[in-house]
């Protein structure tokens, strides 16, 4: 399936939640990248389901346990009953790791391990069983089966392979109890075709899943972020300054906080006209981009042609000079403006302030970080534009 002709995804910045809707994924597969985060979050999203899932399986075990005593002769009954012992214990060994969150790595794993062992568990039992009642039913199979499919939290291609190796084992051990060839095929296409109706509800239920991801991942992404520029928004901005600022404390670094404008730009909309203007805009934004690259750094659209850039582990000289480095990239760029009395081309004043926030100390310094770099910024402005004042 491809989100292409979905209009409103023509309207969002590129980024690779978008980029993935728009490609499609009929294959159950995204990009490398996006596939590891979607695998953690699929992860993390089933880690209840599977707990839930291993509880049932150990209920229902037993259960059919009980009715071993009913349908096989009593000189059968203990082998079913060693096997059943066995796969009873492997469930609870998995159990005790999968109930702990810091073993999550080995969900995926554990979670095979357990449907490998209930279904040739249970092919076993129902092999021992032929060879003294050929009428001992087998569709239990079809039940691990299913549960690989549904309950499980499995991806299609861990349910596939899984079952597939429960039905080789499966044919296996009937071989070796001397099942009929004709049963044995009756069974087997049994079988088949309840894996085939399981296979396809899997791979609808992981589609609408990795699909639910991508949506769910690109609303966060937009909600945080300037659907014009593509940087974050004021909102994002407020939670990562409130973040940094309590890890500053912790790791004694400094913060700096570049406030810029871009000089004269209602001049520039009057000018050239509103979609020039947001052009210019995007470029804008490239240009902080480029100082912003570091991990905890973050360029930010506050609002109109106001932006900031908030600067992790840095000096007053130092993010003097960033902010220096940004006014004459943004110069160099070039980009004409006839209607500005500062200068011919585009251009931006910057007001710096920088503060090494130290413990114990109160969050309100923080929004005093704020204050200082609007009045250096406005201090800017006064003196004629297109300057840095810290």
């Amino acid at each position: 399936m491809s989100y292409s002709n979905i209009a409103w995804l023509n309207d969002v910045r590129p980024n690779p939640y978008a980029d993935q809707l728009a490609l499609g994924f009929r294959q159950l597969r995204f990009a490398p990248s996006l596939e590891r985060e979607y695998r953690d979050y699929f992860l993390e999203e089933n880690f209840d389901l599977k707990r839930i899932a291993l509880s049932v399986g150990l209920v229902i075990w037993l259960a059919f346990a009980v009715l071993d005593f009913y349908l096989v002769s009593s000189e059968t009954r203990w082998w079913l009953l060693a096997v059943r012992l066995g796969v009873l214990v492997l469930l609870l060994g998995c159990g005790v790791l999968m109930i702990q969150r810091r073993h999550r790595n080995l969900l995926a794993p554990l979670s095979l391990t357990c449907i490998g062992a209930l279904g040739i568990g249970a092919g076993a039992v129902v092999a021992i069983a032929h060879r003294s009642a050929p009428s001992f039913p087998y569709e239990g199979l079809l039940l691990v089966c299913m549960a690989a499919y549904f309950l499980v939290g499995l991806r299609l291609v861990e349910a596939l392979g899984v079952s597939l190796v429960i039905l080789v084992a499966y044919v296996g051990l009937e071989l070796w109890a001397g099942l009929p060839w004709v049963r044995l095929i009756n069974n087997l296409l049994f079988l088949l075709f309840g894996n085939l109706a399981g296979a396809v509800g899997c791979y609808l239920l992981e589609f609408k899943s990795r699909e639910q991801f991508l949506v769910s991942r690109l609303m966060r992404v937009l909600a945080d972020h300037d659907s014009l520029t593509g940087l974050c928004n004021r909102r994002s901005f407020n939670r990562q300054l409130e973040r940094l600022w309590r890890q500053a404390q912790r790791e004694q670094h400094g913060l700096a906080l570049l406030l810029c404008d871009v000089d004269h730009f209602k001049a520039y909309n009057d000018r050239y006209g509103h979609q020039a203007g947001d052009q210019v805009l995007q470029q804008v934004a490239r240009v902080l981009e480029d100082t912003a690259r570091r991990p905890l750094d973050m360029a930010v659209r506050l609002g109109g042609e106001e932006f900031a850039v908030l600067l992790y582990g840095i000096n007053d000289e130092e993010a003097r000079y960033c902010a220096e480095k940004l006014r004459d990239a943004l110069e160099r760029r070039a980009i004409r403006h006839e209607a500005s009395p500062t200068a011919q081309v585009l251009t931006m004043s910057i007001g710096v302030a920088c503060v090494r926030p130290g413990p114990g100390m109160p969050l309100d310094r923080l929004y005093e970080l704020y204050e200082q770099a609007d009045r250096a910024l406005y201090e800017g402005k006064a003196l004629g534009r297109n300057r840095v004042v810290a």
